[in-house]
């Protein structure tokens, strides 16, 4: 949280619409160009600002990675209009998800987890789309390929995208980056159910970094998916005529599987509050089995340490010190005194 305040601390006392790139500047920007309608898709020349135009026979879809070019960027914004307001939204990665009714289009923020194997943990990356007329125009922070299952619908035609209108492809590519959190939420729902197992066998403290450490996760997809239904809520219910009353119907869809994504997210949450109470009950449980064995065995060897106390002190006058068969004997009661014990906790069901 701190990293991102300083993040954000950056743009203090600029005015609105300051572009600072407050996300990675390491990723290099790749752009797309596709125009498609239901009987031909062509790829144009990203660099070509002269191509960018709106057509009516057909949808485009500008596709951008990577922030690090700015000026071209933001040279592409201008020339398809795009509000600077906008585009400093576009820039700040930090950007909470939304959904904007804009005069002749719609703009959406949407984030989707990506998970840093070389770090091992869980991150979130912007998605912006701005759908304006028959174009729709979609800003990614990263090089991730969560769109390519889309460019390969586009290509072989399949299902109904190529015959729609820019509105549906907009919903597409939301509703990617919505089931991109089902993903991630199968592998946390496998790595929750091997650590219940683990909990339930032999917890460690091993144990308890990996659940803090789901315990984080699942704070990250949280934070984003809550902001995200509303977006994809506001989308649903825009009355934009730039989204048509046929897609109104995937919206719907769209924001039913938000809301599964919430609720998973919670039942995780709730599951690992409860992992981490079953773990210091685990521990506490193990804990309570040492000491009943110290209690038990400190039980037994009390009165045996009665009996070695009073014949260890050697009184003249103890009668059994001059009977041959005393040292015996007093072997024998304390055996027997111990089994008694032990005979009785176990009756008890002590043991």
């Amino acid at each position: 949280m701190a990293r991102l305040l300083r993040k954000q601390s950056l743009k203090s006392g600029m005015p609105p619409g300051s572009i600072i790139n407050v996300g990675s500047l390491l990723t290099p920007t790749t752009m797309e160009y596709i125009r498609y309608n239901d009987s031909s898709i062509k790829i144009l020349d990203a660099n070509d600002l002269s191509v960018f135009r709106d057509m009516p026979d057909a949808v485009d879809w500008i596709h951008i990675q990577g922030l690090s070019d700015t000026d071209r960027i933001i040279q592409i914004c201008q020339k398809l209009k795009v509000h600077f307001v906008l585009i400093e939204d576009i820039f700040n990665d930090n950007q909470r998800a939304k959904t904007e009714d804009l005069e002749d289009g719609v703009f959406v923020v949407l984030k989707f987890p990506v998970f840093d194997e070389e770090e091992g943990h869980l991150h979130m990356e912007q998605a912006s789309m701005i759908l304006s007329g028959n174009m729709v125009i979609s800003f990614q922070s990263s090089q991730e390929p969560i769109f390519t299952p889309l460019k390969d619908r586009l290509y072989k035609a399949a299902g109904k995208i190529r015959k729609l209108q820019a509105d549906y492809l907009l919903y597409a590519l939301c509703d990617l980056v919505v089931d991109s959190y089902f993903a991630v939420l199968e592998s946390i729902d496998d790595t929750i159910e091997a650590l219940e197992e683990k909990l339930v066998g032999d917890p460690t403290q091993e144990t308890l970094q990996k659940i803090y450490h789901l315990k984080q996760e699942t704070i990250v997809l949280r934070r984003a998916v809550w902001p995200m239904r509303e977006a994809v809520g506001t989308l649903n219910r825009t009355d934009n005529p730039i989204v048509n009353e046929s897609t109104h119907i995937y919206l719907r869809d769209l924001y039913d599987h938000t809301i599964q994504v919430i609720d998973t997210v919670e039942t995780f949450r709730d599951m690992i509050s409860g992992m981490l109470d079953m773990y210091l009950t685990s521990i506490s449980n193990k804990m309570n089995e040492v000491m009943k064995v110290l209690t038990i065995f400190a039980s037994i060897f009390i009165p045996l340490t009665f009996l070695a106390g009073v014949y260890g002190m050697n009184f003249h006058f103890l009668p059994e010190l001059g009977w041959k068969w005393a040292y015996p004997v007093w072997w024998g009661v304390t055996i027997i005194v111990g089994l008694a014990m032990l005979a009785y906790f176990k009756r008890k069901n002590w043991l």
